[in-house]
């Protein structure tokens, strides 16, 4: 992509995603994600009515008389999107495929949390780690991480979640905020998801198109795997055959579903053909 088109299509996203974040989302997302975790800020007299697990001895023994520890929540905090760049993203049937519509969520989320002032990180992944951003702030930043999203050409094609989980629960080590953005189409990913869920504020969010979840009458058509390549001949005229296919699509997303359940993490699914600012409103609001 030239430069010139590239800052175009950056710079569209842009307006698009900070007017959401600014109206919508900022908001919603302040009171969803607050600051789990304390601080220690100073130390004072004891007074009537004190927790007296909040004594700190040390001093108190230093001056003779009793004191307690002062915290305040922590306010900073980290987002982390770690977002399936494959090539089944590349799939899509309305007016934009899943690509497109994975890149305004995250710059919709990433101008939330900067309205916040929250740090912001990227993890693309395949079936490896394609590209690693550490988490920093400012809308520079974030401007890096859109045009990443728009030109990143992936080396590989096929989508490894478990291992994307696996490299955030290394390089992160203190708590975040963290979107998984993914059509998971892979292999069991459950005991890096538990582990991550423990550490950090996970929310998977499944981007799908109506056409993977059901089949139309369109005759004998040759079908490829995006990121097996494999050709496939279907006969779509067969009733038979268009609900095999509703039934596998229905199967794997039941799996995807139980690992998110079982894990105690956020799952928000949306079409390419819905908006998804309802189903994050929503979801935002479930977690107030």
């Amino acid at each position: 992509m030239e430069t010139k088109e590239l800052l175009k299509k950056v710079k569209k996203i842009e307006i698009k995603t900070r007017r959401l974040s600014n109206h919508i989302f900022s908001g919603h997302y302040h009171t969803s994600f607050k600051g789990r975790g304390m601080t220690f800020s100073e130390v004072r007299q004891y007074q009537y009515g004190d927790d007296f697990r909040a004594i700190d001895w040390n001093v108190s023994a230093r001056n003779n008389d009793a004191f307690v520890k002062i915290f305040e929540e922590e306010r900073e905090l980290t987002m982390m999107l770690v977002i399936d760049c494959s090539a089944s993203q590349n799939f899509g049937t309305s007016s934009q495929n899943k690509k497109e519509m994975v890149t305004e969520i995250a710059a919709t989320l990433a101008f939330s949390a900067t309205q916040n002032n929250d740090k912001i990180g990227l993890i693309l992944f395949t079936n490896e780690i394609e590209l690693y951003i550490p988490p920093k702030k400012g809308k520079s930043h974030v401007l890096r991480i859109i045009r990443e999203l728009v030109e990143w050409q992936p080396k590989s094609k096929t989508t490894n979640v478990a291992f994307a989980l696996e490299f955030l629960s290394s390089v992160i080590k203190k708590r975040a905020i963290v979107f998984l953005i993914s059509d998971f189409m892979t292999p069991d990913f459950q005991k890096p998801l538990q582990i991550a869920s423990k550490k950090h504020d996970v929310t998977g969010i499944r981007i799908f198109d109506s056409r993977e979840k059901t089949l139309p009458n369109v005759g004998i058509i040759q079908t490829q795997d995006a990121e097996t390549e494999q050709l496939i001949w279907l006969d779509t005229q067969t009733t038979a055959t268009r609900l095999a296919y509703e039934k596998n699509h229905k199967s794997k997303v039941e799996v995807c579903q139980n690992i998110f359940r079982k894990c105690a993490a956020g799952l928000v699914e949306t079409e390419t053909n819905e908006s998804y600012v309802t189903k994050l409103v929503t979801y935002f609001k479930s977690r107030a």
